[in-house]
């Protein structure tokens, strides 16, 4: 667990040991705090409230949740992170660069990238991951959701499962186009959610639906798995970042490439032969407008 200099827990670790007992309204407080820590540090509860579409007994409520004595204690620490978070670190003896801004910068984004990337390995139990791979493994299609930065993420574990042979797609629609993208979703497919930390309400359609055609589902996120937890069949923490420096999806990406290659090695053969037909096209297309010779069918494609 992260803790300040006065070694109280963080702002995230705090609200990811209690996410799942706040009420709804209290969630999107807590949501605010954590993505607007900088504002939320001068912020009265009037103005964290109206920003949040809550009260302000309900952020007062949410601070007290969160184990703050109230409002002001949750400033002050809020206070300690935001100066501890934008503090230069300290040079690492870069060559050309001892002493700069561009070494303190560095040493910044490198060090929180290796340290998420330690803790999302730390968290990740091999049941949990071999269940996530068996899932997948046995899914008739997968199809890969994510909003925003998730979103690339999630086209990036469609694309690679494609790759070594197995039925993929992805959305990162909302609203409306959402529902389309649902429609082919069917007994024997498994949904794969990217989801850091907020609390969206495609989630909560998406969870439904697969729950309602008998799908499964498997939750990537940074926070959110004691929220969804009873509601996917299996879910892997991504260590969120404590200061914004590295992209939220980056322990994500990595949890996806660790899962593709444990999906291919339930059936190399398959992937080798994907791989091998990929290569093909790829020959083909990099021919094209010069003579070629016709390509051999695949076994797939033989009569």
């Amino acid at each position: 667990m992260e803790t300040t200099e006065h070694g109280e827990p963080s702002l995230q670790d705090r609200i990811a040991g209690r996410l799942a007992m706040m009420t709804k309204a209290e969630r999107k407080v807590a949501e605010y705090l954590r993505t607007h820590t900088s504002d939320a540090v001068f912020a009265t509860a009037e103005q964290i409230a109206a920003a949040a579409g809550t009260s302000d007994a309900t952020v007062v409520r949410t601070a007290k949740s969160l184990g703050y004595a109230g409002l002001l204690e949750l400033r002050h620490s809020l206070t300690r992170e935001v100066v501890r978070a934008t503090r230069p670190a300290p040079p690492t003896g870069l060559p050309g660069v001892e002493g700069s801004a561009t070494a303190a910068l560095l040493a910044q984004v490198f060090t929180e990238a290796a340290e998420r990337l330690a803790g999302t390995w730390r968290l990740t139990t091999e049941p949990a991951f071999d269940t996530a791979v068996a899932t997948l493994a046995g899914a008739r299609e997968v199809l890969a959701f994510g909003i925003g930065p998730s979103e690339t993420v999630a086209a990036y574990l469609a694309l690679r499962l494609r790759r070594i042979g197995r039925r993929a797609r992805v959305s990162g629609a909302t609203g409306f186009r959402l529902a389309d993208d649902l429609l082919e979703l069917e007994r024997g497919d498994v949904v794969v959610l990217y989801s850091p930390s907020r609390l969206l309400a495609e989630l909560e359609i998406v969870l439904d639906h697969a729950a309602a055609v008998g799908a499964r589902a498997v939750l990537v996120s940074d926070s959110l798995v004691p929220v969804y937890a009873d509601r996917v069949h299996v879910a892997l923490s991504a260590a969120p970042s404590a200061t914004g420096s590295t992209g939220e999806s980056l322990p994500s990406q990595v949890l996806t490439d660790a899962l593709v290659l444990g999906v291919r090695a339930q059936d190399e053969a398959r992937a080798t032969e994907r791989a091998e037909l990929l290569t093909e096209l790829r020959s083909e297309l990099s021919q094209t407008g010069t003579s070629r010779r016709p390509r051999k069918p695949t076994r797939k494609e033989s009569p």
